[in-house]
């Protein structure tokens, strides 16, 4: 569910008038050291979103864990409250497992998502003062299917 959710999302979903994009959205919460949040697609500011089950859908199973830098999971205000906002990590966070799904990991571009850590934010708020916006989004297909090794899964470089 939170794979597809995010998928359909990120190429853009449709139902009815409504559509549903993270494309022109801002990155809307850093705290340095710890996430970059992203995905509020109804409002912006970190206090929207919605999901393309409705306005929000249950907790999956919490099988992977914050181990890592580049570990993207899902944003949620409590249990079963999962919409379109996510976040990625900067550092480990094992203190989020059981209570945020892990649904993907960074394996490209981990020098960018460095970068926008470290734009300088808000110490109270974590609003970045600088506007860091998705551009542009979509889906990349992947040749052929492979397993990351634990070196890999704990690495915060480029895979």
């Amino acid at each position: 569910m939170t794979v597809t959710n995010f998928a359909a999302i990120t190429r853009g979903y449709s139902r009815g008038k409504e559509k549903l994009h993270y494309k022109g959205t801002n990155v809307h919460r850093i705290v340095p050291d710890f996430v970059i949040q992203m995905g509020d697609i109804t409002k912006g500011d970190g206090t929207g979103g919605r999901s393309i089950y409705g306005e929000k859908f249950n907790d999956e199973d919490f099988v992977l864990s914050h181990k890592a830098a580049g570990y993207v999971s899902m944003a949620n205000h409590g249990q079963d409250t999962n919409g379109s906002q996510f976040f990625i990590l900067l550092n480990k966070a094992r203190w989020l497992d059981g209570k945020h799904v892990v649904f993907g990991k960074v394996i490209k571009g981990m020098n960018v998502i460095e970068i926008i850590g470290n734009v300088k934010s808000d110490k109270d708020t974590a609003v970045p003062f600088t506007t860091v916006k998705i551009v542009d989004c979509g889906l990349v297909g992947i040749e052929k299917k492979y397993q990351l090794t634990e070196v890999q899964t704990l690495s915060n470089k480029d895979i």
